[in-house]
């Protein structure tokens, strides 16, 4: 069946940095857009970062400059690293599959992505 693990996360100081991983098995990575989501207490799940099976990106406005997503295809793996962090970057953070490989640009809606990790939470302490 199909799993995404995800690891990393945890607790860091603002302006400080950490990296997410998600492994994907079960599934054909190169036929997946991947992206990555967070949901913070109270607020709805929202996109921040995607990355399709072409290597096109796409990231919130919140996160520009600061958040890298990148994927390795020998790994079957999606990684957000995660710069500059804020106060209002804690959320439990998500990894998704969404099976694309159209070439159109990653999707943002979490509607659209079919499996999901099991989410890891990230704070940032001010």
């Amino acid at each position: 069946q199909v799993q995404l693990v995800q690891s990393g996360g945890g607790l860091v100081q603002a302006g400080g940095s950490l990296r997410l991983s998600c492994a994907a098995s079960g599934l054909t990575f190169g036929r997946y857009t991947m992206g990555w989501f967070r949901q913070a207490p109270g607020k709805e799940r929202e996109s921040v970062a995607a990355i399709s099976w072409s290597g096109t990106t796409y990231n919130a406005d919140s996160v520009k400059g600061r958040f890298t997503i990148s994927r390795d295809y020998a790994k079957n793996s999606v990684y957000l690293q995660m710069n500059s962090l804020k106060p209002e970057d804690t959320a439990v953070y998500y990894c998704a599959a969404d099976l694309d490989y159209s070439g159109r640009p990653p999707k943002v809606n979490s509607d659209d992505y079919d499996y999901w990790g099991q989410g890891t939470q990230v704070t940032v302490s001010s």
